[in-house]
């Protein structure tokens, strides 16, 4: 059987359909309950949310599922992803979840599972988990006396606060910065604004005021226009958009330019090489990451692993090596040293400590390589079976051949989390890159069947 609850990033889709229903969310808790019990102790759950309207309907699904899979739940409303991670640490919990689509429409939702271990879950275990829920029986489920119990957390915004500034060396601090951070209406709605103003600086915060559908609405990490002009309107010196979840993070510098994941790696890896404290002196990217990015590391004498697309990948590839930076051009950064998964917090700190050590404009910091030109379009295609077509794939194959005589690459891939092909081509020469883009999606338009 193949995967069909889980994508590259957990379960996501639209609210109050298909598996994100209220009746199969319960199930579906049920059954990473029973994956996890592992003994006679008492089993606990930490759930969290993004600020989406359907979280009110998916939290207590899933608490009522999995209080009838004989777990202790543990809630703690809206909080950054990463702030689950942290939390199953910290409380000694067997599960972590966090119900939110990232960067999706408010429409969408999702959930995250994170394991004992504070890391998301390989694919063995989420293929476990979906043969137990399409061979459900409540047979399984342990009797009456040994359900569940459920309550809140009141102080876990307060406990990632200082796991968060426990990442920023107390001899520095924010004094002077005045920065505009946009918290998308998410999950980082008070957090952001809170931990930037304890550290000294004048915070002008935007997407503060979620109403339940204004999620990533023309705003944060997707949608960097309001970020950037309230920059130029405020004469800040930074910028900083996160999304809905807040585990990715984009920067503008005091000219409304922005700075991408790719960049951020740059500073983070330089930083951290130039300390000591950057493992095996080595970062780990994915295929999607600018050739500039990888030339400018091997010019300092660092090494760039690539990974596929996914903060999962990266994850497990820095595991699998023991590495401490990586991250995606997106803006999901993962800094072992800190979390277990991709924190736009932390990873702003980072990048804030870089600006006041340097004193200097942002401008002057941000900007370590010069990207080689770089063209990302999305293609919403309606049969799924798109990439496999043999015209598809024969002007796919005719513009990588024709990229490379030019010096640049191209990379098609289908998206985990949405109905979209995703198209990045790399080159020096525009108009090359441009035409063989323009072919392969006229090809996906002209080939796509419902």
């Amino acid at each position: 059987m193949g995967r069909r609850i889980f994508g590259t990033d957990g379960v996501r889709g639209r609210a109050n359909e298909g598996f994100l229903s209220s009746y199969n969310l319960v199930r579906l808790a049920q059954s990473i309950g029973l994956e996890f019990i592992n003994g006679a102790h008492r089993h606990l759950v930490v759930i969290g949310k993004d600020t989406r309207l359907s979280g009110y309907m998916v939290e207590p699904a899933l608490t009522s599922g999995f209080i009838s899979a004989g777990f202790d739940v543990v809630l703690v409303g809206p909080m950054p992803t990463p702030g689950i991670g942290m939390l199953v640490r910290s409380l000694r919990a067997d599960l972590g979840i966090m119900i939110s689509a990232s960067h999706n429409p408010s429409y969408d939702n999702g959930i995250k599972i994170f394991g004992p271990d504070g890391y998301k879950l390989p694919d063995v275990v989420e293929k476990s988990i979906e043969k137990r829920f399409y061979e459900f029986s409540e047979d399984d489920l342990p009797p009456a006396e040994k359900l569940g119990h459920a309550k809140r957390l009141d102080d876990a915004l307060g406990r990632y606060i200082e796991h968060v500034k426990t990442s920023f060396e107390k001899d520095i601090r924010l004094d002077g910065l005045k920065i505009v951070i946009d918290c998308a209406h998410g999950a980082a709605y008070k957090i952001a604004p809170t931990i930037l103003w304890e550290l000294g600086a004048e915070v002008i915060p935007i997407g503060i005021n979620p109403d339940g559908n204004n999620i990533n609405q023309d705003c944060g990490a997707t949608n960097t226009v309001a970020m950037r002009e309230a920059v130029l309107a405020h004469q800040a010196h930074v910028g900083i958009s996160l999304d809905g979840d807040g585990d990715r993070v984009i920067f503008s510098d005091e000219k409304g330019q922005i700075v991408d994941g790719d960049q951020i790696l740059a500073m983070i890896g330089t930083l951290w090489s130039k300390q000591g404290r950057l493992s095996d002196n080595t970062v780990v990217a994915t295929v999607m990451s600018n050739l500039g990015l990888e030339q400018y590391f091997q010019k300092q004498g660092i090494t760039m692993l690539r990974t596929d697309v996914g903060d999962r990948y990266v994850i497990e590839a820095m595991r699998a090596k023991n590495l401490n930076v990586g991250g995606e051009q997106s803006g999901h950064i993962i800094l072992r040293d800190y979390g277990t998964t991709g924190d736009g917090l932390v990873a702003m700190l980072q990048v804030l400590r870089l600006l006041v050590q340097e004193k200097k404009p942002a401008s002057h910091v941000f900007h370590v390589f010069t990207p080689i030109l770089q063209i990302v379009n999305n293609y919403q295609y309606r049969s799924k079976e798109l990439l496999q077509n043999p015209k598809v794939q024969e002007s796919i194959a005719h513009a990588e051949v024709t990229l490379k005589k030019a010096g640049g690459r191209l990379l098609v891939r289908r998206s985990g989390t949405e109905p979209l092909i995703r198209l990045m081509a790399e080159c020096e020469d525009r108009r090359v890159m441009e035409g063989m883009i323009h072919y392969v999606m006229e090809t996906l338009a002209g080939e796509d069947h419902a």
